[in-house]
């Protein structure tokens, strides 16, 4: 699938927010333990992020698949970049990567 209308919401989504995280559920409540893991990291890190449902949109639940050429969800984007899923953004938080990512791309965090 390569709808370009969804690929234009998607865009619009992740140029209009410095942090843009599509997941299952909401950051109030994930339902699903990858999304949850990565809410974890990114209230632990305190930055702001846009959360963005996949169950209540099946089109953008597809087409964020096709749109980074990655199976899975969830998936963080920062500042337009796609970063990765569940196990790539919880291990960059350990090394500390993630925050060096967030701070070179002029993202405000609360925490550290």
């Amino acid at each position: 699938m390569s709808d370009p209308v969804v690929f234009d919401r998607i865009r619009q989504d992740i140029k209009d927010n410095d942090v843009v995280l599509y997941m299952k559920g909401t950051p109030v409540f994930p339902q699903c333990g990858f999304s949850a893991a990565v809410v974890q990291v990114l209230s632990q890190v305190g930055v702001k992020f846009k959360g963005v449902n996949v169950l209540t949109d099946p089109e953008i639940r597809e087409g964020i698949k096709a749109f980074a050429s990655w199976p899975t969800i969830p998936q963080l984007y920062v500042k337009g970049e796609f970063v990765g899923g569940c196990d790539i953004v919880r291990e960059m938080y350990e090394t500390g990567e993630l925050q060096g990512l967030l701070k070179d791309k002029g993202v405000a965090v609360t925490a550290q």
